[in-house]
C-alpha cells in the first residue's frame, strides 16, 4: 500500500475550506486514491476556525522567526468518510482567516505579505509533522502552487528536515500567475525573518525580475520531483513568454519551466470532474435559491455598504419571476483580471452580448466576489442594464441552479490552467461558450461541444467572441436540432478522475498501481 500526503491552502473535502478550483481538486484526488486502496491524507492550515470542534492529534514542536514555537495537529471531519483518507489541519494562533474567502488577504500594497507569513509557519509546522511520523513512512508528498513550496526550500536547506528527501515531491501549478514574490531579508515577511538560522544560496532562489526577491513559485518549479500543471495545453503556453493581454504564458518562468521540461519532470494532465454524488437543485429553484441569498447577504456586517445593490438585484429577480427570460448566459467565478479582463478592457464586447440578448428576452447572470475594481465594474453596468444580473456573493445554492438551468455557460478567462466550471457546466448539458485557451481548449469542441473564440489580439479576440455568441444564440433560436446535439454530446464527454490519476501514479508519483 503506498503512501501520498496532500499539503495545500484549500480541501473542499472538509467544510468551509474552499476559494477556488484547488478546491475541488483536492477533494476529489485524494478520494480517487482512496478508492484505488492506498493511504492518503490531506492537510491545510486551521485559519483560526478549522480545528474547532476536531480531534487533536498531537503537539508539534519547532523553530520559526529564530523562536521556539508550538503549533496543534487537528484530524478533522470530512464531507465524506472513506477508507483510508484522513484529513487534516495545523492551527497555530498566527495562522487567521483572511478576507477572501475567509482564507487568502489581500495586501494591496505588499502583494503576499500577509499570505506569506501564514504559510511559512504553516510549511514548517508540516515539515515537523511528517519529521515527528504524524502521517506515517510516506512515499510522496504532493504539494499545490506557491503556498506551500517552502516545504521544498526547507528540505534542501534546513538541517533538521533533511530526512524529507527520502520522499518524492510532486508540485501542482493551479495559477502560474500567483507565485507569492516575497524579499529575501529586510522585512517582517521575508525569508530571512521566517527562517533566520538557516543558510541558503540566494542564486537558486531568486526570481528571475527581482533581485533582492524569493519567488516561491519558481521553488516549487526548482526543486520538486515532478512538476504537474493541470492540463496538457496550458503546459504548451506556460513554455512561452506572455504577451500580456494578447497571450498569457510563463509570466517570467518560462526559462525554469523549459528546464524542467528538458529535464523531463514537466507534465499536463488534465484534471477530472466528479460525475457522482452531484448536488443539483431541482428545476424552477433559481429564483427562490436567489431571494434566499440575498436576504443572507443583506445580514452580512460585510455586505452592508452593498445593500442598496443587493435590494437593486433583489428587485430584478422580482421581475424574472413575473416574466421569465427565453435565455440565459451565466458566468460564475471569481472576479480577477484573470477572468473578466476581456470584458473590462473592451466593454462595448459586453455591450453588445447584452443588446443581443435583449432582443430575445434573454439575460446575461453574474456571480462572484474578488477585486474591487471588477465588482464595481459590474455593478455599475448592473444599474444600466436591466437584462445584466450580478450576484455580488457566493452561494452553492444560486450557482447549483445556474448550472442546472442556464443555456449557455460563458468563460472569457485571459488564460485557463484547466477551469472546472466548464465541466460542470457540461455535466448539465450546457453548451459552453470558451477562449481557446489552456484546459478550455482541452474540454470545448466548437459546434461539437460547445462553442470557441480566439483571435491574434486582445480586441480581435472580443470581437470574434461576440461574433460567436451571436452564432450560438442564432443555432439556439433558429436550429434547436444542431443546439440540441451539442448539448446532448457536451452532456456525454467525461474528464474521469479515474483515469487522470492513474496518469498521476504513472507520471508523477512513479508508483506502481495494483
Amino acid at each position: 500500500m503506498s503512501n501520498i500526503l496532500f499539503v495545500c491552502a484549500e480541501n473542499d473535502g472538509i467544510n468551509n475550506c474552499k476559494a477556488g478550483g484547488m478546491g475541488d481538486v483536492v477533494r476529489d484526488v485524494p478520494r480517487q486514491i482512496s478508492q484505488f486502496g492506498d493511504k492518503v491524507s490531506v492537510l491545510t492550515p486551521s485559519y483560526g476556525r478549522l480545528h474547532v470542534n476536531q480531534k487533536k492529534i498531537v503537539d508539534l514542536h519547532f523553530l520559526y522567526r529564530g523562536k521556539s514555537q508550538l503549533a496543534e495537529l487537528y484530524e478533522v471531519e470530512p464531507k465524506r468518510q472513506m477508507d483510508g483518507l484522513t484529513h487534516y489541519v495545523i492551527h497555530h494562533p498566527e495562522i487567521k482567516s483572511g478576507n477572501i474567502a475567509d482564507i487568502y488577504f489581500d495586501d494591496p500594497e505588499q502583494p503576499f505579505y500577509t499570505d506569506a507569513c501564514t504559510f511559512s509557519i504553516f510549511c514548517i509546522a508540516a515539515a515537523q509533522a511528517i519529521n515527528d511520523n504524524c502521517f506515517g513512512n510516506l512515499d510522496v508528498a504532493h504539494l499545490h502552487d506557491w503556498h506551500t513550496s517552502l516545504l521544498l526550500f526547507l528540505k534542501n536547506y534546513h538541517p533538521q528536515y533533511k530526512n524529507l528527501n527520502s520522499i518524492r515531491f510532486v508540485y501542482s501549478i493551479h495559477n502560474l500567475a500567483i507565485q507569492g514574490i516575497r524579499p529575501f531579508n529586510n522585512n517582517y515577511s521575508s525569508l530571512q525573518s521566517f527562517y533566520p538560522e538557516v543558510s541558503w544560496s540566494e542564486h537558486d532562489l531568486v526570481d528571475p525580475r527581482y533581485k533582492d526577491c524569493i519567488n516561491l513559485m519558481a521553488i516549487g518549479i526548482r526543486f520538486s520531483d515532478a512538476v504537474h500543471t493541470v492540463s496538457e495545453s496550458y503546459k504548451e503556453d506556460i513554455l512561452k513568454p506572455s504577451k500580456f493581454p494578447d497571450f498569457i504564458g510563463g509570466e517570467g518562468l518560462e526559462n525554469d519551466l523549459t528546464a524542467a521540461n528538458n529535464d523531463q519532470k514537466l507534465f499536463g494532465i488534465l484534471n477530472g470532474s466528479n460525475y457522482s454524488n452531484i448536488n443539483e437543485e431541482e428545476a424552477g429553484a433559481f429564483y427562490r435559491n436567489a431571494v434566499r441569498a440575498i436576504f443572507k447577504w443583506l445580514q452580512k456586517p460585510d455586505k452592508q455598504y452593498k445593500s442598496e445593490f443587493l435590494i437593486h438585484t433583489g428587485e430584478k429577480i422580482a421581475d424574472l419571476m413575473e416574466q421569465p427570460p427565453s435565455f440565459i448566459c451565466a458566468s460564475v467565478a471569481r472576479l480577477t483580471q484573470q477572468k473578466f479582463y476581456m470584458l473590462k478592457a473592451h466593454p462595448e464586447s459586453l455591450e453588445a452580448i447584452l443588446k443581443s440578448l435583449k432582443k430575445v428576452n434573454g439575460i446575461y447572470v453574474i456571480l462572484g466576489t474578488g477585486a474591487p475594481e471588477y465588482e464595481a465594474f459590474f455593478r455599475a453596468l448592473s444599474y444600466t442594464h436591466k437584462n445584466l444580473v450580478f450576484f455580488n456573493g457566493q452561494s452553492e445554492e444560486v450557482i447549483d441552479s445556474i448550472y442546472t438551468e442556464s443555456n449557455l455557460y460563458l468563460m472569457p478567462s485571459l488564460f485557463e490552467p484547466c477551469g472546472i466550471s466548464q465541466m460542470l457546466a457540461m455535466r448539465n448539458g450546457q453548451p459552453c461558450l470558451v477562449h481557446a485557451t489552456g484546459g478550455l481548449k482541452d474540454t470545448v469542441q466548437h459546434l461539437k461541444t460547445g462553442f470557441v473564440f480566439d483571435g491574434d489580439t486582445l480586441k480581435s479576440k472580443s470581437e470574434n467572441m461576440v461574433k460567436v455568441f451571436n452564432e450560438a444564440l442564432d443555432l439556439y433560436f433558429n436550429n434547436k436540432r444542431t443546439w440540441n446535439k451539442i448539448s446532448k454530446k457536451a452532456k456525454s464527454e467525461r474528464f474521469t478522475w479515474s483515469k487522470v490519476v492513474k496518469e498521476y501514479y504513472s507520471k508523477l508519483y512513479n508508483l506502481p498501481l495494483d
